[in-house]
This record gives C-alpha cells, structure tokens and sequence, in this order.
C-alpha cells in the first residue's frame, strides 16, 4: 500500500514537471507572437506616418481623363521659378469645400515653397474680405494676395457655363481654375502691366467678350481710345491695337498714330475687304512699307481650307519670334476673307518686314469680289503664294524699337472661328502682344479643363458594399486565419 502511495506521488511529481515546460513552451511562444504583433503594429503606424507626409500627387492619382486635380507642366515650371511669397485665400464656409479646387489648391502648394493655401470661414471671419473688395464674395472664391497687391478670383467664374434655352436646362462645362489661379499670381508679383487701347471712332470691331478674358488673363489692361479727342496716343501705351476700321481714319488721327510709332511704338493692325476707300490708313500701313492688294484670297490647295470655302484660309505658319510656340504645339490658325499683304517696291533700308502666315503656291486672288460668280481661279486672276499676315521692326535708338503686326482679315479675333482651330486665333494674338509689349508678367497660358465627361460615379448603396468588404469582411477573414493558425500550432 504504501509502495502504491509512493508511486503514484512520482507520476503526480513527473506530471507537474511536464506541465511546467509546457506552460514554458507556450508561454515563449505567446512571447514571441505577442512581439511580432507589437513591431508589426508599430511598422504600420509608422508607414501611416512616412506616407502621410508624402505629398498627395504622389499618393492619390488622378484618373480624370482631363487631369481634374493635376496641374499642367506650363504651370509647374511657372511654380518653380516663382521666387515671391504668395497666399491664396480661401473663402469658404467649412464643410461646402469645392473637391475640384482644393485638391487643385494642394498641388499648388505642394509645387511651390512660395504659396501658402489659407481658409478662411466667412462665419468666422464675417469682415475678412472688406480688406481686399467691397463686393460680396462667394462661397469658394479666392483671394490671392502678395504684399499690398490682391486679386479676388469669384468662385463663379472658375466654371465656365452653358445654357441651353431650347431645353431650359444648362450647367458647368469646364474648369478654368488653373488658368484663373495662374493669371492672379502673376497679376500680384508683377509691376507695371501694360495697357492695351483699342482704337475706337470708326466702326471698329469690338473685342469680344471671351477674347477679353483671355487678354486680362494675361494681364493686359484694356482701354479704349477716341483720337478726335486726345492730342496723341498716350505716354503709357503698351501697345495700340487698330481692328477693321470700317470707316477711314482722319489725316490727323493718321499723323498722331504714325507720330506715336516712329518714336518707337508698338501697334497690331487688322483690317477687313471693304470697298470704302481708306487712303489714311493705307498711309500708315506704307509708311512701314505695306499694303494690301485688292480683292479677297482663295486657296487653291484643299488641304489649306475648311468647310469647302476657298476662303476659309488655314494658312502657313512661317517661323518666326511670334510663332514659335504655335508651331512647336501644331497649333492651326483659321482666317476667312483674308487680301493679300504686299511689301512696297521701295520702303526704306531701316525696315525689317517677315511673313507670319502665308498661303500656299496655289492660291489666287479674286478682285471683283462683288460680281464673283465662281470660286473657282479663271484666267486673269493673280496666284502665287500670298502673305496674310507681317511682321515690321524698325530700330529707332538703342532703348526704342518699333513692331509692327498686320494681319489681313479680323476674323482672327473673331470667337466662333477662334473655336474651330481649338484657340490657335487666339494664342496668336497673345504670342503677338508677347513679342511687342513690354509684359513683366509671365504670361501662362492653360486651356481650361473641360468638364463634358464620363465620371466614375459610385452610388451609396455600393460605396456601403465596398466599405463594409474592405473594412470589415477582409480584416475579419485575416483575423480568422491567423487564429487557425495559432490555434492549430497549440495543438501541436
């Protein structure tokens, strides 16, 4: 019996021995895994904390098909040699954040050590604005500001809208934001903008309203001037644009304008066919040593016309200061009715005259446009290649140059056919002012993104389903996995 007490105090003895190096067993192995989920967890804090510094264009990616939320290179090169401090405001009340321009407003202060992104709730801060305009500023709009100078962008014109009044129905478009943006910081880091008159008192075109933009973009100051009024072009003239006069000008006013130019002025012409004389004109045309040729120009090259108009001109782009860029982008310009330009048999030695758009060698010139009865080249009709647009340089001094642009039909301002070339008119008319004018604004020019697009819409009752998987289903499953494993280890 008491053999039988003794052995079983050893089994008892042995068991607990075997009992404390399994508990030691389990008890480093828990060890461990509780170690690997402590440096795993700290591994995914840290990596949220490295990737929440990374800037977002890096981490979110844009796959708007027009690049909503991304901002174009002509942009980012502008942002890299800004070398001024700039802030942009943000007017808005928290919560009714526009998504298309925050994001845009992030990647200009991600691109830029020079701009800062503020918001300011008009709750908050009800009298913010009074200190940059009396008008009231909408929810979303921007201010951006530099030093003394400020610029206030309405939240209203960053889309460009459309009105359908067939259908009653209507709405945004395209997203001009980056334009806008850029246009006001260079608007504020500048000085001295150049003014831009326009010539009025005899019929001329008036700029049209999209044009308008498009030059105050490029922050040009645009003022209208009646020389029957003043004595001579004014001192602050940055360039003086004349556009299809359709009536002649005085000899006085022809004298003050040749008078403004042979002291180094800067002009951009445009003249229509009419069959209004207008000899004053044409003498400050060739006092630079150009004229036009009767008539209106037909292109004998189908591949130099649209719509089965021969004088639905698509002319050469010739290599010039004013036109590289449009060459460089493939850019087309499209320019209807347009006469030839012609260099006088002599003009003086001083002058330098370049084509800027030509046509081809086909093209021929219809005099008697009037009694037309065919486009179509008959004998008498001159051809050859024609120039429709000039450049003149004449040097006056060292400190004064005068430049000259003619271009012989006004329908390169015109905003329909500007649409059919997809804006070429109108960079032409830009790059134009940007060879003569004095800008000490860079000028950016960014299309505006066109909102008329497929987006990838993803209703609640989806964006639930996904958000209930992705948080909660897959995390589960990962988490009963790794308990049949562990469970399936402590059996071993």
């Amino acid at each position: 019996m008491k053999a039988d007490v003794k052995k079983k105090f050893r089994q008892w003895k042995n068991t607990l021995k075997e009992m404390g190096k399994i508990d030691k067993k389990i008890l480093k192995n828990g060890s461990y895994s509780m170690l690997y989920t402590v440096i795993l967890i700290a591994a995914v804090v840290v990596i949220n904390m490295i990737v929440g510094e990374i800037p977002e264009k890096y981490t979110q990616i844009d796959v708007s098909s027009q690049k909503l939320y991304t901002i174009s290179d002509e942009t980012a090169e502008f942002l890299k040699n800004l070398d001024q401090d700039v802030t942009i405001y943000h007017i808005v009340q928290s919560g009714g954040e526009d998504d298309v321009l925050e994001k845009m407003l992030t990647r200009y202060e991600e691109a830029s050590k020079h701009v800062t992104v503020e918001k300011k709730d008009p709750v908050l801060y009800p009298n913010f604005t009074s200190q940059y305009t009396d008008a009231q500023v909408s929810d979303n709009s921007l201010i951006v500001v530099h030093g003394d100078k400020s610029k206030v962008i309405d939240y209203n014109s960053l889309y460009e809208m459309e009105y359908d009044y067939y259908t009653g129905s209507g709405g945004a478009t395209g997203f001009d934001g980056e334009g806008q943006i850029d246009s006001a910081i260079s608007y504020v880091t500048s000085d001295d903008l150049p003014i831009l008159y326009t010539l009025q008192g005899h019929g001329e075109l008036e700029l049209n309203s999209s044009l308008k933009e498009s030059l105050e973009r490029a922050n040009y100051q645009i003022e209208t001037l009646n020389l029957l009024s003043e004595e001579n072009v004014p001192e602050d003239t940055g360039c003086l644009m004349i556009t299809a006069p359709q009536t002649d000008l005085s000899e006085e006013e022809a004298e003050k304008i040749i008078t403004y130019l042979e002291q180094g002025g800067k002009a951009m012409i445009f003249t229509d066919y009419t069959s209004v004389e207008m000899p004053n004109l044409k003498k400050v045309l060739e006092n630079y040593g150009v004229t036009t040729a009767d008539g209106v120009v037909m292109e004998g090259d189908s591949k130099q016309y649209v719509m089965q108009i021969p004088y639905y001109l698509i002319p050469n782009i010739d290599s010039t200061e004013i036109t590289a860029d449009l060459i460089q982008d493939n850019r087309y310009i499209l320019m209807p009715a347009a006469q030839a330009i012609k260099t006088l048999d002599s003009y003086r030695d001083t002058l330098t005259i370049e084509p800027i758009l030509s046509t081809s060698e086909k093209a021929y010139i219809k005099q008697d446009v009037e009694n037309m009865k065919t486009f179509q080249k008959e004998d008498g009709d001159e051809e050859g290649t024609f120039q429709l647009g000039v450049k003149v340089e004449e040097t006056v001094d060292e400190e004064h140059t005068t430049q000259i642009a003619y271009y012989s039909s006004s329908s390169i301002l015109d905003q329909t056919t500007n649409q059919q070339v997809s804006g070429g008119n109108t960079e032409l008319v830009l790059d134009t002012l940007g060879w003569m004018c004095e800008n000490n604004a860079p000028v950016i020019t960014v299309d505006s993104k066109s909102l008329m697009m497929s987006y990838l819409t993803i209703p609640e009752y989806d964006a639930g389903y996904w958000a209930a998987i992705t948080c909660g289903i897959l995390p589960a499953a990962f988490l009963l996995v790794g308990a049949v494993v562990w469970f399936r280890r402590r059996k071993r």
